[in-house]
């Protein structure tokens, strides 16, 4: 058994039940993918088992209408390694990954998705670089086996440009098949759909990052859920996570800024104006630069107080909340009785 990963027992709140700490947790958003989950319960159980590794799965039924949340609530009943969790509705990936990590007890979290399009064979290399001092270990399906149109190239476009914004070089952000330290992943808060950004989350919190190439399966049964539709939500996105990477703890120094500009374009204009009316004795009520000045004067100081309360919103998301601007990885001190 690796050393970074080892069993060990801890206390619930009350003090009364021992609980035991998995290795790794295996954390599976689904959405009508009935067909393949008796094959994919299997090789994981046999993967991490001939691992001598202490697991559990997590699996996440998110508004399945094909029965997958009622064969997921009888094979919790008769195994002891898995873990049913039944959304009410449909939330999206991004939900049921935040519900598979908040129900995560091991100390690793392994996540992929349950099409068997991700090889749960390639999980003990994923935890193994994460024993080399990684936080977290992302997968890489260089042959991939998906549609050239419709998931190859959106795919290439989407990982170019996330690559460009967020300075964290992984050629595959859209690889589900990931490993984390559970101490990271505690700090990252999913909401939207950020799940496919979660390295540069991660990178943001501070993480070592790395990636590894994996397998990559043709889809077995059903339709994949991806596709066109999906490239400008992740634009979106994008936005929000280049703005949380510059500005999260600053949001004055962008929307501040902008109104700087705005106001002291808007009294430049007024200045010129201003002498045109008074030393030349022009007519300015008809010209569209005396509309300009209003409204960028008018913009730049709604920018400054959006800066200012997106400030406050700030400090009182991290003092609510306890959480610090920073984030530790390690203290070393010398004990002197």
């Amino acid at each position: 058994m690796r050393s970074g990963l080892i069993s060990s027992e801890i206390n619930q709140e009350n003090g009364a039940i021992p609980a035991i700490v998995p290795d790794v947790s295996v954390v599976v958003p689904i959405r009508d993918e009935v067909e393949s989950l008796p094959l994919l319960l299997e090789a994981i159980a046999s993967t991490l088992s001939a691992s001598q590794l202490s697991y559990e799965i997590i699996c996440v039924d998110d508004g399945s209408t094909d029965g997958s949340g009622e064969f997921l609530k009888k094979a919790a009943q008769t195994r002891n390694d898995l873990k049913a969790v039944i959304l009410r509705r449909n939330y999206g990936q991004t939900a049921a990954m935040s519900a598979g990590f908040n129900y995560a007890l091991g100390k690793a979290i392994v996540t992929l998705d349950a099409d068997l399009q991700n090889d749960p064979a390639d999980i003990p290399m994923l935890l193994a670089k994460l024993d080399e001092g990684y936080d977290l270990v992302s997968g890489w399906r260089q042959k991939r086996q998906d549609g050239a149109v419709n998931r190859l190239l959106p795919s290439k476009i989407a990982n170019w440009l996330i690559r460009r914004t967020t300075s964290v070089n992984i050629h595959d952000y859209g690889c589900s098949l990931k490993a984390y330290r559970a101490e990271l992943v505690a700090d990252m808060h999913l909401y939207g759909e950020l799940h496919r950004f979660l390295p540069a989350l991660a990178y943001i919190e501070g993480a070592r990052i790395t990636e590894m190439p994996v397998r990559h399966h043709a889809r077995r049964f059903g339709r994949s859920k991806y596709g066109l539709s999906r490239t400008f939500r992740v634009l979106m996105d994008l936005l929000t996570i280049l703005f949380m990477k510059k500005f999260l703890t600053r949001p004055m120094h962008v929307f501040g800024l902008l109104g700087l500009i705005s106001m002291v374009s808007g009294g430049a204009i007024g200045i010129y104006l201003t002498f045109v009316k008074l030393a030349l004795g022009q007519m300015i009520g008809n010209r569209p630069l005396l509309i300009l000045a209003v409204l960028l004067l008018v913009t730049g100081v709604q920018l400054f107080c959006f800066g200012l309360l997106a400030e406050l919103l700030m400090r009182t998301y991290h003092e609510s909340q306890g959480r610090p601007i920073y984030r530790v990885r390690e203290v070393v001190a010398k004990n002197v009785n």
